[in-house]
């Protein structure tokens, strides 16, 4: 589903127009770009609602959201690409996979 704008605000209770505009001339927020007008997707809400409760409920500075969403970004692209790792090695035969349970159980020892 996509938002508008107005419904963004409408749905945030905090949230003003200049603050999300600003959130997205920050890059904050990147939403879609379209013929007739910016939208928002779900994430974006989320994200729009985590900016809202960093800066409103957890009072962090605004110098400090850009690094808290480059960690959360890499979080998410860290888990991305652990799934994809662990669907290759499930389609790999049961000996691989019992080599890499070992070999993988042998780091942890160390």
């Amino acid at each position: 589903m996509r938002y508008t704008e107005d419904q963004v605000v409408a749905d945030i209770r905090s949230l003003t127009v200049e603050r999300l505009r600003g959130w997205v001339a920050e890059g904050w927020i990147v939403p879609a770009t379209g013929e007739a007008a910016i939208t928002f997707t779900e994430i974006d809400v989320a994200r729009v609602r985590l900016v809202c409760e960093l800066t409103d409920e957890m009072a962090v500075g605004e110098e400090a959201v850009p690094v808290i969403l480059s960690l959360i970004d890499q979080v998410h692209g860290l888990r991305s690409e652990l799934k994809r790792l662990a669907s290759a090695i499930e389609r790999q035969p049961e000996p691989v996979r019992t080599a890499i349970r070992q070999e993988v159980a042998a780091l942890r020892a160390d």
